[in-house]
């Protein structure tokens, strides 16, 4: 029996209206933004960027299996031959159905535990960040752990 290998791509989308306050657009996380359009923003870099050779290499394996709109955290699985592919398709990527965005990947792991404890690390960065910007400390608290707490178990949860 063969084992597919793959590569795992934590990607982080910063918003560029919180980059450039004169946007004045709402931030990215009150905005619609999913798995499938970020999948869709992703075969049309690599289609693109790479033609169609490109897409044929990353298309069979290309998935996003998680993404998180209050941190823009993405994980992405793709085939360990052609990563590198996909890897380019992300960073060249500028906007997610006409929401502007700077990819930014975190991690490339091998083996998709260390892909989710990279992923709940991050995490735990951004919501930390996240708590030092609100004033109410019951608020800060409460909200921000039961989410914390939420996409550990999310993550804990996915699957090769």
């Amino acid at each position: 029996m063969v084992r597919f290998k793959n590569r795992w791509l934590l990607v982080e989308f910063v918003d560029m209206s919180t980059v450039d306050a004169s946007a004045g657009k709402e931030p990215l996380s009150s905005r619609s933004l999913d798995g499938r359009l970020i999948y869709n923003a992703l075969r049309d870099s690599v289609v693109s960027n790479f033609g169609d050779t490109g897409w044929g290499a990353v298309g069979m394996s290309l998935t996003v299996k998680y993404f998180s709109p209050t941190t823009n955290l993405c994980i992405i699985r793709v085939a360990r031959d052609h990563h590198r592919i996909a890897w380019g398709a992300v960073t060249l990527l500028t906007g997610i159905h006409d929401i502007r965005v700077i990819p930014r990947v975190i991690h490339v792991s091998g083996t998709i535990k260390h892909a989710q404890l990279s992923a709940i690390a991050h995490n735990r960065e951004v919501i930390a960040r996240f708590r030092t910007k609100v004033k109410d400390a019951a608020l800060r608290r409460e909200s921000y752990d039961d989410y914390l707490a939420r996409s550990t178990r999310e993550i804990e949860a996915l699957q090769d």
